[in-house]
């Protein structure tokens, strides 16, 4: 994700014999992408990780049926009144709205996944809007926070364990991957020098070496259903590692916003980008400075992507009626802007408080059922006046 890391044991080269102290043979796990053409990262297990039996899958979220296709209009969905299923991660994922390329959902866990989950369909990047825990993977544990992004690779096992508390985490299934958005890398692969981050931003997976939690259940979701398999031995007996990919956490408040004379695109706030998404990341700043500047963004249709705004926290100068947890769908090919008055209100605005965590999609996204049951049905009507 970040750049290539090396934790605990690992031989001298790819796929050769390495043996313990008494001889034993470690094995090797290859966690590849786009084949064996992309990333990929090599663990060293104790046991043969491969040796599973197939078991009944006793978890897993419920995957919605697509709604049915509704006019186009601008939508605002209050996730703050969705009934918060609880449970843990693995089961407490609610689908809301979804295209070929994302699935975005809000998980509110009460309790610690019982098994290994890994996803074979997507990356998953969780934003914590609030609580925290630990992810615990065979290359470590990660702990993660309020506004914290937290990214899973596809395929990685792993269980997720949330602090005692309350919990809302949106969640991003990115269904073609999730990675860093190309312009900011340079030709090296390093993030460059005028990139909105750095490498010290993201936090690494803390390697904790051969690891028995008694469990042995794993539950694998792909092509949108769930499947068991239960393992002989720990999977996450392992001793070392090497590679690029791993689970990263950052904190959105780590993100270097700019500010231009005029009002900037989002693309300058992109953070990650997805199969046909980018995640662009609004946190508190000053605002454009040129004397007679309007801060406030300004009307527009944009006619390739659905625009989704999930409202964290601060005053949101464009709109009202939102507030944290509410998510805005704006439609391509609908001209959307700022509410009556804020406009012309947000002139001389030298600052903006707002955090909020923003998808453009090029393909549409439909809503769910559960999401249905949140919508603000007056939201359309709201920007007359």
């Amino acid at each position: 994700m970040i750049e290539r890391v090396v934790r605990g044991e690992v031989p001298p080269k790819h796929h050769l014999a390495f043996r313990d102290a008494e001889g034993r043979l470690r094995h090797e796990e290859c966690l590849t992408r786009a084949g064996f053409d992309g990333p990929y990262t090599i663990a060293y297990h104790v046991h043969r990780p491969h040796a599973q039996h197939l078991a009944p899958a006793r978890h897993g979220w419920k995957v919605p049926p697509p709604a049915p296709p509704r006019p186009i209009a601008k939508r605002h969905y209050r996730t703050q009144d969705l009934p918060a299923p609880g449970g843990a991660p693995v089961d407490a994922r609610v689908p809301l709205l979804h295209n070929a390329d994302v699935v975005v959902g809000l998980v509110a866990p009460a309790a610690e996944d019982p098994v290994y989950f890994s996803n074979g369909d997507g990356d998953d990047l969780y934003f914590v809007q609030e609580g925290g825990g630990l992810l615990r993977t065979p290359l470590g544990d990660l702990r993660f926070g309020q506004d914290d992004y937290l990214y899973v690779p596809r395929g990685l096992l792993h269980r997720l364990l949330p602090d005692p508390g309350p919990q809302r985490w949106l969640s991003l299934e990115c269904l073609g991957g999730v990675g860093l958005p190309r312009q900011w890398r340079n030709e090296a692969g390093q993030l460059r020098m005028d990139a909105p981050y750095c490498e010290r931003d993201f936090r690494l997976p803390e390697f904790q070496g051969p690891m028995d939690e008694g469990i042995r259940e794993q539950v694998v979701k792909r092509n949108g259903a769930f499947h068991g398999l239960r393992h002989e031995t720990s999977p996450l007996d392992v001793v070392g590692w090497d590679g690029a990919v791993y689970p990263v956490a950052f904190p959105i408040l780590k993100f270097q916003a700019r500010a231009g004379l005029v009002h900037l695109p989002p693309t300058w706030h992109g953070t990650f980008a997805a199969r046909g998404a980018l995640v662009c990341s609004f946190v508190p700043r000053v605002v454009d400075f040129h004397p007679e500047a309007i801060p406030c963004p300004y009307p527009h249709a944009s006619v390739d992507v659905d625009e989704l705004l999930f409202y964290v926290r601060g005053e949101f100068t464009s709109r009202r009626g939102v507030g944290p947890g509410s998510i805005s769908h704006h439609p391509a090919g609908v001209m959307h802007g700022p509410h009556p008055g804020a406009y012309e209100g947000s002139i001389g605005a030298r600052t903006t408080n707002e955090l909020a965590v923003m998808l453009d999609c090029y393909q549409p996204l439909a809503a769910t059922p559960a999401a249905l049951g949140v919508e603000d049905e007056g939201y359309q009507e709201s920007f007359i006046g």
